[in-house]
């Protein structure tokens, strides 16, 4: 009973700290032309729910892709249109196509609020919670504390509910993967970590660890039996779950390619030096 308290206070604290930061602004507030990530995600619910999928990271007159176009992954996609849908019921000002551009009221904050916490509650929380009571030594109290000092961190609840993004959900999934792969439960943590994928590209980073611990464990089995055919199944995980999360593109080969260019815009330069070198910085540790 003591630790079921100390579980729901620790939730409750990382709720009220989530809340608490909601009240403040957030990026672009009142600043147009472009304002801020906030924006970007109002405008991918009107984009989604307007559109057809196929129009989606394509740039026309319906969809400029110049301002806060989509470059996440279909998962982040339909996630904005199952906000849309919701939105649309609410108000349908706040995702009615071109005129909703720069949307700004108290009641419009306070539901882009709640989805970033709704996500923390169904995804995040519950996956911090059994990473911290499965896999961390120590006590009881011990273990309530760590799950506190996670659900605190300033860098997450500051970027998800002060700027405005929905980290915690791709957090979240590969956490779940984490969960998968910790309890055994291989196929269950291959779907998890793909569906993060699908969520954000930046993921990615964390993917190497993922694939090594996976093959290296089938190779322990034996690649000629038992491994083989577990690395058959995480593949066929793997290539399915990746296959349902982008099947409507998949009726015309421009629109995976043109997904691929909104996702990887090598064009920009930058952006690619900045990713190489977080990458070798991820590996610098098992390299070294």
């Amino acid at each position: 009973m003591e630790n079921w308290s100390l579980i729901s206070l620790c939730v409750l604290l990382g709720l009220t700290s989530r809340w608490a930061v909601s009240f403040h602004s957030y990026s672009g507030a009142g600043k147009p032309p472009i304002f801020g990530d906030y924006e970007a995600q109002r405008h991918w619910q009107e984009v989604t729910y307007n559109l057809p999928v196929h129009e989606w990271y394509f740039n026309n007159t319906n969809n400029d892709l110049n301002y806060w176009g989509l470059d996440y992954p279909p998962l982040t996609a339909y996630h904005s249109l199952v906000c849309a849908y919701v939105a649309k019921l609410l108000n349908p000002e706040w995702v009615e196509l071109h005129a909703s551009r720069g949307y700004e009221s108290h009641s419009h904050k306070l539901f882009m609020r709640a989805t970033v916490l709704f996500t923390d509650i169904l995804i995040y929380i519950p996956a911090v919670l059994l990473y911290c009571f499965y896999f961390c030594d120590g006590s009881s109290k011990q273990k309530v504390a760590t799950a506190l000092c996670i659900l605190l961190y300033p860098g997450l609840i500051l970027i998800d509910y002060g700027h405005f993004q929905y980290n915690s959900v791709s957090l979240g999934l590969a956490l779940w993967g984490t969960l998968g792969l910790g309890l055994g439960w291989d196929l269950f943590g291959c779907l998890a970590f793909t569906l993060t994928l699908n969520y954000k590209q930046m993921e990615l980073y964390h993917s190497l660890p993922f694939f090594c611990y996976l093959l290296g464990k089938c190779i322990k089995q034996g690649l000629t039996g038992r491994g083989f055919f577990h690395l058959v199944k995480i593949s066929m995980t793997v290539l399915v779950t990746f296959a349902l999360c982008w099947m409507p593109f998949l009726s015309d080969p421009k629109q995976p390619l043109q997904v691929l260019h909104r996702l990887f815009p090598v064009g920009r330069g930058l952006f690619e030096v900045i990713h190489i070198m977080f990458l070798f910085h991820s590996l610098e540790p098992m390299l070294g």
